[in-house]
């Protein structure tokens, strides 16, 4: 799938099949974090992949906005340096370009949680020179969903050509 019509496509997913993730295709989407662009490359991320059920179930429990966790095949818990402000930039687009990657492959995915989650921080051995900036969840989708069928306001809305509030057209 180009990388357009992932963009144009992917959906939040919070039900998936019992099925797990080919080791090739969690690669994939772990590089494709480690890939992403970083200011001045200082790649202040680490990501925490978490395939062990029980601990997956923990996760689900812990972030309460994210309960289907536990239905997933996957987690990854992404963490950024304290104090670095450029980090929750390059740790988001870590984040996105993952959703996508999965996205190409099969794989529905949806972010959980922002911020500092000290139970998760403790669940995962994070040092506390890093915290958290947001935890995914991956797996198959359980339902056929429909790619593309977004509610996004039209780009007139929300963009403008030179000024703000000049119309894109």
């Amino acid at each position: 799938m180009d990388v357009f019509e992932a963009v144009r496509t992917v959906l939040a997913v919070r039900q998936y099949e019992e099925r797990a993730i080919p080791a090739d295709v969690v690669r994939r989407i772990v590089e494709a974090g480690r890939l992403s662009a970083s200011a001045q490359n200082l790649q202040p991320w680490q990501f925490v992949v978490v395939e062990d059920r029980a601990t997956i179930r923990r996760v689900g429990e812990i972030i309460t906005t994210g309960h289907y966790a536990a239905g997933a095949a996957l987690v990854i818990a992404v963490f950024i340096v304290k104090d670095k402000r450029i980090a929750v930039s390059d740790g988001s687009r870590a984040i996105q370009n993952m959703i996508l990657a999965a996205w190409s492959d099969g794989v529905g995915s949806n972010w959980m949680g922002f911020g500092r989650m000290p139970e998760i921080e403790a669940l995962l051995g994070v040092p506390d020179t890093h915290q958290a900036l947001g935890v995914l969840a991956f797996g198959y989708p359980a339902q056929q969903i429909g790619r593309g069928l977004k509610k996004r306001k039209p780009v007139g809305e929300i963009a403008s050509r030179e000024r703000f509030g000049t119309p894109f057209a």
